[in-house]
């Protein structure tokens, strides 16, 4: 099997690989089962850490909240 820099699989991964490395990476997946569940995990754990960066941009409405109740009583006084 072919050695892939973890770069390489990183552009695979997100879809940004040149054509010849996609063409390569496709071969290699099929070919080599070992290679296929490390993508396959891989592919899973990119996919969480999306998920976790959304939840975690925007605080909760409360928070918010909280936040502006506590400012408008500090200014007030």
């Amino acid at each position: 099997m072919q050695k892939f820099t973890q770069e390489q699989v990183m552009l695979y991964l997100y879809g940004e690989a040149s054509p010849i490395l996609k063409l390569a990476m496709d071969h290699a997946v099929q070919e080599d089962p070992v290679f296929r569940k490390e993508l396959r995990l891989l592919k899973r754990t990119c996919r969480q850490l999306e998920q976790l960066k959304k939840k975690a941009a925007s605080p909760r409405a409360s928070s918010v909240d909280a936040v502006l109740q506590y400012a408008r009583k500090k200014s007030s006084r």
